[in-house]
């Protein structure tokens, strides 16, 4: 049986400051490193096979605090990058607001926003569900760590049990290095745990 486990990467200053940062390359604070080195001596508990990460930094340096505590070597593909939000980034909630009422609480209410430069829904879900398929594939029977992104993560949790988007926004936020636990077993893919860590 496959298992999945994907990892939100720790906090930078940017999620402390409830900034926005889709594919903005904003490095780990310090208590972000601090919640990598203890992911990943939860993670290293959980015997993993496989670690691939988005290659934005603050993902890549949270699969590196991984990879110390497993001995794994880090493969990056961009397709596990957050969703991109264009003009939104390193804009907060107050300031989203106020720039964009209408398609701001469309967002919030989890329904489709149409916004210049803001990734789709659908390409999110596609694209994440590529990437989960081939990290899954790499160690096929063995547990493959996946270092992602929050949305990113939501949407490819999602896409891989079948979810439409409406079901798939009622999913919890993961918390920083905290993870989903998904099984792929005669079924299909099963979610066994989420929001997982210290």
């Amino acid at each position: 049986m496959t298992r999945l486990l994907i990892c939100r990467h720790g906090q930078t200053g940017w999620n402390a400051d409830g900034r926005i940062q889709g594919q903005t390359d904003i490095a780990l604070s310090e208590v972000g490193h601090a919640q990598a080195e203890k992911a990943g001596d939860l993670l290293a508990a959980q015997h993993p096979d496989v670690l691939v990460a988005s290659d934005l930094q603050r993902a890549t340096q949270t699969a590196a605090a991984i990879a110390a505590a497993t001995g794994l070597t880090v493969t990056t593909d961009p397709r596990l990058r957050e969703r991109g939000y264009g003009p939104w980034e390193g804009l907060t909630d107050d300031e989203l607001a106020q720039r964009y009422p209408t398609e701001f609480a469309c967002w919030r209410a989890g329904e489709p926003v149409r916004v210049d430069g803001v990734e789709e829904l659908a390409e999110v879900s596609g694209r994440m569900s590529a990437a989960l398929l081939d990290a899954a594939g790499r160690a096929p029977g063995g547990t493959v760590v996946v270092v992602t992104h929050g949305g990113a993560a939501r949407r490819g949790v999602g896409a891989l049990l079948g979810w439409p988007d409406g079901v798939a926004s009622t999913l919890g936020s993961l918390a920083n290095c905290h993870w989903s636990e998904l099984r792929r077993g005669r079924a299909g893919w099963r979610l066994i745990a989420h929001n997982l860590g210290a």
